[in-house]
């Protein structure tokens, strides 16, 4: 058995802190500096992650090549099944004329202001695409959206990325929770509530701060009651459905309230015309007349209703198989956390990317879709996801490396080792975590429990350092190579994530600052903030 070192740099914490963050410097730099390919920056930092751990941290390369394949696995089931099966669902839309009739839909009953249609679209409704799915497909299905009616490209990425950090940490009808509460042996309602006392105040925020950028602060507040109704109402059933109905039901119960009320209120307010801010119909083009618009919501109705049912029944746990890596499975032990590491690929043919394939056949089934047009929208997502896929592959592989090696033990230690300004840099772990494996989820299951160690250590709550693993990780979602590569998908944009980045990367760094303040302020002025 391989035992995890924790200082293998000169026996130095520091020095071996610096050593274990070069891959995601590497990464980091080539995004963000060199503009490169979001695939280029993922194999150039698992190549570098590959030498550190078997020359740094001794890491057998039996083993590390073994945690690397374990990771890609990983990322190829469940996670881009998902993905590919909701760009299926999104070009089933398009191939039908749905997608078409929803923008028109959109044209015909919302404000001729692309800022409102920014909020509708980028975040009620991405919310909403989110609880469903996740995974960066939002991004792909809500930024083609906002291009067909007029948006740069740029934008369109840049505004429903920064928007898709609201919904995550309740994301697949709250998974993410429920993997913390199991990698840290808390009660996952009182992780529920926690998170709910945290991300609604960003979630309020959003709408405001988004328009903000895109539009200027006077342009923004010349429409501050719908952005009111927008966020404030997804913050409070945000809050509500976390604290006092259920955790699972939070990202659709507030999507949908967001949505519905939104879409309500602009029948009886609408902001005044401004021909700045008009919707390019002609750049965004026409049905041709033969769909009504209504019908257009037909693919999201549809999908929506099948994975509520396909995970409240529990569909996807039929046929449920955990599967122990062979020769990586308590092969390593974990130094800090004193046990042996698990290697266990849980196998579910009928996840939740197969209820969205479900969902997809049902749609086509419904629009009456040749058998011959489906086959296209098979390949047309092939070709789009394709290069996503091996990103996704690829930067998921060096999350478990670094996992598995203990190279990230060694920065989760460093990070710790800060004493009574780890509430500030607590969120920031999560920030790392997300940003690698490009989920919440599995951001929950890497720093969830080093969170609860560093605060039993530092004498802080270990309920708020945990829950705020997980509202830090939504900061990084919107930088994650994964998110953007996926999102990038159906964009002309594919194969230039580091220009998004770019645009992204300072917007994640000061919401990121901004939990953390709230975490320290939670910590040692709100205390009656934190559930008991």
């Amino acid at each position: 058995m391989f035992h995890q070192l924790l200082t293998p740099i000169a026996d130095s914490l520091p020095l071996s802190f610096i050593v274990a963050a070069l891959p995601i410097i590497v990464v980091l730099a080539l995004l963000g500096w060199a503009r490169r390919p979001a695939w280029q920056a993922s194999l150039a930092g698992l190549a570098v992650g590959l030498v550190v751990a078997v020359a740094g941290w001794h890491f057998p390369l039996s083993l590390a090549v073994d945690s690397v394949a374990a990771g890609a696995v990983f990322a190829l089931w469940p996670v881009m099944w998902i993905v590919f099966a909701a760009i299926l669902l999104y070009n089933i839309a398009q191939r039908s004329g749905r997608f078409e009739a929803f923008r028109l839909w959109m044209i015909e009953n919302l404000p001729n202001d692309r800022r409102i249609v920014l909020v509708v679209i980028g975040f009620s409704f991405g919310a909403l695409l989110e609880g469903i799915s996740g995974f960066g497909t939002p991004i792909a299905i809500t930024s083609s959206l906002l291009i067909l009616l007029g948006f740069p490209t740029l934008e369109a990425l840049t505004f429903t990325l920064i928007f898709n950090t609201a919904p995550v940490a309740f994301g697949a009808l709250g998974v993410p929770i429920t993997v913390l509460g199991a990698v840290t042996h808390l009660p996952t309602d009182a992780l529920a509530k926690m998170v709910g006392r945290q991300l609604p105040f960003f979630a309020f925020l959003l709408p405001f701060y988004v328009l903000a950028v895109y539009a200027g602060v006077r342009n923004m507040l010349r429409i501050w009651p719908v952005l009111l109704v927008s966020g404030g109402t997804f913050a409070l059933t945000q809050f509500v459905t976390s604290n006092y109905i259920s955790y699972s039901l939070t990202d659709v119960l507030s999507s949908l309230v967001s949505l519905i009320l939104t879409i309500g209120f602009l029948r009886i307010w609408r902001p005044a015309p401004d021909e700045r801010f008009a919707v390019n119909v002609d750049r965004a083009g026409n049905t041709g007349g033969a769909i009504s618009g209504s019908q257009g919501w037909l693919p999201w109705i549809v999908v929506a209703a099948v994975v509520i049912v396909w995970t409240v029944l529990k569909v996807f746990m039929i046929g449920d198989m955990k599967i122990a890596w062979p020769g990586l499975d308590h092969a390593v032990f974990i130094t800090l956390y004193n046990t042996p590491y698990s290697a266990i690929w849980d196998f579910q043919p009928l996840a939740t990317g197969t209820a969205i394939l479900v969902a997809a056949i049902i749609t086509s089934l419904c629009v009456r879709l040749p058998a011959g047009e489906f086959g296209a929208a098979v390949v047309d997502t092939w070709v789009q996801t394709r290069i996503a896929i091996l990103t996704v592959a690829t930067i998921v592989g060096l999350a478990y490396l670094m996992n598995y090696s203990g190279m990230n033990y060694t920065l989760g230690l460093g990070v710790a080792s800060v004493g009574a300004l780890f509430p500030l840099v607590s969120a920031f772990l999560g920030w790392v975590a997300v940003f690698l494996s490009g989920s919440d989820t599995s951001g929950n299951a890497l720093f969830g429990n080093l969170q609860v160690v560093a605060a039993r250590q530092l004498n802080l709550h270990p309920v708020l350092m945990a829950a705020t693993n997980s509202s830090g990780g939504v900061m990084g979602k919107m930088i994650s190579p994964q998110n953007i590569s996926t999102g990038v998908a159906t964009t002309d944009l594919k194969g230039k994530e580091g220009v998004v980045f770019a645009r992204t990367f300072k917007h994640s760094i000061l919401l990121t600052v901004l939990l953390g303040v709230l975490v320290w302020l939670q910590q040692n002025m709100l205390a009656w903030m934190i559930p008991h």
